[in-house]
């Protein structure tokens, strides 16, 4: 019902993420990020929003990807319904399929990533997310973008795609999360949301807001794009 990919960009040291499916409200439904833990891409036939969180919860108290998915996934009766997909900070990745999600199912776990994906039209489609991932240009939100529209051209969601949605964490920047909750044409529309949010005067804004590395910063009250010093402690 969805497809997904789980990155470590060891260039600009972010973890990101980014979903599309047949169905509304992707990036809701799948997507989690906590700078310190990791990534998950929580879905299948009866995805658990509680599967994505605490994997993050046991990344971030120091469990690897396989051994916090492992954790999450073995006490659950419904396991067999639902696909998890998680990455950790140093960029392992790990991912469990339950036996009834719709099939083809697949999952494909590359250097500093993990992509995964049911009610395929093309078992290959995670396998192609990576490659376009790993052999795109641009900027890491960019890259994500290619590997979504590889999958779609690798058969895609069988029934067609109606939502998607990437999220970028890093400790220099604020969060770059979009979603396209509902539309015809969710790749055309998200790769037009990410333009609009990555230039002009939005983009210029958003550089400049706190981040992790300098979380007291403010804008200067005119909002002429001067940034304000820190105050001191």
């Amino acid at each position: 019902m969805t497809f997904s990919i789980l990155v470590h960009d060891a260039q600009t040291n972010a973890i990101a993420g980014a979903a599309a499916t047949g169905s509304l409200c992707v990036g809701g439904w799948v997507l989690r990020g906590r700078w310190g833990a990791g990534m998950s891409a929580s879905q299948g036939a009866s995805p658990s929003t509680l599967w994505g969180e605490e994997v993050l919860e046991r990344m971030g108290a120091g469990l690897g990807a396989a051994a916090a998915l492992d954790a999450v996934v073995a006490p659950d009766p419904g396991r067999d319904w639902r696909q998890l997909s998680a990455l950790s900070m140093a960029g392992e990745g790990a991912c469990f399929t339950g036996a009834r999600n719709t099939a083809r199912t697949a999952a494909h776990v590359f250097e500093g990533g993990v992509a995964a994906g049911n009610m395929l039209g093309s078992a290959e489609a995670p396998e192609a997310m990576a490659q376009a991932y790993l052999g795109a240009e641009g900027a890491l939100p960019e890259r994500l973008l290619a590997a979504l529209w590889a999958a779609a051209r690798e058969g895609s969601d069988k029934r067609g795609l109606l939502s998607a949605a990437l999220l970028v964490l890093r400790p220099d920047a604020a969060p770059l999360t979009l979603r396209v909750d509902y539309s015809e044409q969710p790749l055309e529309t998200l790769g037009d949301l990410l333009e609009r949010a990555t230039t002009g005067d939005y983009g210029d804004w958003a550089r400049q807001v706190p981040t992790l590395e300098a979380p007291h910063r403010v804008l200067d009250p005119e909002l002429t794009g001067t940034l304000v010093p820190e105050p001191e402690e």
